[in-house]
C-alpha cells in the first residue's frame, strides 16, 4: 500500500504520511517549534530544537495555551515559513492547529496524531478549534496542515478508554459512506479491541477516505461536509453539560449518533431495524446508549444545542439516516428533542 496520500481542501494540499515510527519527525532544515502535552512527551523524550509542553486535557484549549504557543514561537524566531508542530491527541492538533492558522497570518502546520481520534479526525480536514465559556470548539479557523504524519504503531500505548473513543469517529464514518468498514467493525471486534496492527492501518486508512471526500467536496463546512457531524450536536451539547474532559469526545459522538438514529426514527426517517442494529453494534463495544446516561436536566441538553455553532438562521438542523450511507440534515422540533432526551 502506498505510504502517502495528498488530499486537497479548496487551494491546500494536505499529504498524509505513514512512515515508520522512528521517521516521524519533520525532517530538518526548517526551524520549527513542538507543541506536545506532558503525556505525548515521555512518547518522544528526544525531540530537538524548540519544544513547548502543554498539560493534558480538554480543558487546555483555550486562549491561554493558544498565547503560550505564539510567544513560544516569536521567542524561537520562527518566520512565516518556519513550522508549528503539533504531537499528540486532539486537543494538541485543535490548538496547536488554530495558533499556526494565525501566527504572523498564518505560518506552516505539520501534525502527528498520537491517538486514533486524532488520526482518523482532529488532525485532517482543517478545522481548529479551541473552547469558549465552557463551551466546545466555538472558536477556531479553517487551516489545514501541510503535512501528517502517522504511525499506527503508537497506538499500542493508548489507554482503553482514549483508544474507544477514537473508534467511535471510525463507526461514524463507517456509517456515513463505507458499508464495508461498518460491517468490518460488525464481525471482527475481538480483532478491532486487540489493536491487530494490519487492521489498525486499514481502519485508519479508510476512515481517512470517508472524511477526505466530504473535505474535497466542502471544505468550509457550506453544505455536505455537515454530515461529518453526525451525532456532534447532541455530542457537544453533552461535553459542555457534564464539564469538559468528563465524556470523552467518542464516548459523547457514541451517545449522540443513538440520539439522532432515535430522532430520525421519531420523526419517520429513520429505518428502525437499521437504529437497532448500530446501537447493538455500539453497546458491543462499551458505549453509554441509553438516553438518560447523561447526568444533565434534558432543558439543559436542549439549551446547549440551541447554542450550537453549526446552527444557521437561529435554526439547529441535526445530522440524520434514513439507512447506512443515507444521511440527511433536517431540523428537529423542541418537542421531538424532549421526547427522545426523556
Amino acid at each position: 500500500m502506498s505510504t502517502r496520500m495528498v488530499y486537497r481542501a479548496g487551494s491546500y494540499p494536505t499529504a498524509i504520511e505513514f512512515p515508520p515510527p522512528e521517521s516521524l519527525m519533520p525532517r530538518p532544515g526548517t526551524r520549527s517549534l513542538f507543541v506536545l502535552d506532558d503525556h505525548t512527551r515521555k512518547l518522544f523524550p528526544s525531540i530537538p530544537e524548540s519544544t513547548l509542553v502543554l498539560e493534558s486535557g480538554e480543558t487546555q484549549k483555550d486562549w491561554t495555551n493558544v498565547d503560550r504557543i505564539l510567544r513560544a514561537a516569536l521567542e524561537a524566531g520562527l518566520g512565516r515559513d518556519g513550522n508549528i508542530v503539533g504531537i499528540g491527541g486532539g486537543v494538541i492538533c485543535d490548538t496547536a492547529a488554530f495558533a499556526a492558522s494565525i501566527y504572523m497570518r498564518g505560518c506552516r502546520l505539520i501534525l502527528i496524531p498520537t491517538t486514533l481520534l486524532a488520526m482518523v479526525d482532529a488532525a485532517f480536514g482543517g478545522k481548529t478549534g479551541i473552547n469558549l465559556a465552557g463551551l466546545k470548539n466555538m472558536v477556531g479557523t479553517f487551516y489545514p496542515a501541510s503535512e501528517i504524519r502517522i504511525s499506527t504503531e503508537v497506538l499500542g500505548t493508548l489507554p482503553e478508554r482514549e483508544y474507544r473513543s477514537g473508534l467511535a469517529e471510525v463507526i461514524k464514518s463507517a456509517m456515513l459512506a463505507d458499508a464495508n468498514l461498518f460491517h468490518l467493525i460488525v464481525e471482527r471486534r475481538e480483532d478491532v479491541l486487540s489493536r491487530n496492527p494490519t487492521l489498525l492501518e486499514e481502519i485508519v486508512r479508510r476512515s481517512l477516505a470517508v472524511k477526505a471526500a466530504f473535505v474535497e467536496a466542502d471544505p468550509t463546512e457550506r453544505g455536505i461536509r455537515a454530515h461529518l457531524n453526525l451525532g456532534h450536536t447532541f455530542a457537544h451539547a453533552v461535553e459542555s453539560g457534564v464539564g469538559l474532559g468528563s465524556w470523552t469526545h467518542g464516548e459523547a459522538v457514541a451517545w449522540g449518533i443513538c440520539r439522532a438514529l432515535d430522532a430520525g426514527v421519531q420523526v419517520g426517517l429513520t429505518d428502525p431495524s437499521y437504529r437497532e442494529e448500530v446501537v447493538s453494534l455500539l453497546d458491543a463495544y462499551g458505549y453509554r446508549t441509553a438516553p438518560r446516561e447523561v447526568s444533565v436536566s434534558t432543558d439543559a441538553l436542549i439549551e446547549l444545542m440551541t447554542s450550537d455553532k453549526k446552527k444557521r438562521g437561529g435554526t439547529v438542523r441535526f445530522v440524520l439516516q434514513r439507512r447506512l450511507c443515507d444521511t440527511l440534515l433536517e431540523p428537529v422540533d423542541t418537542e421531538t428533542l424532549r421526547a427522545i432526551l426523556s
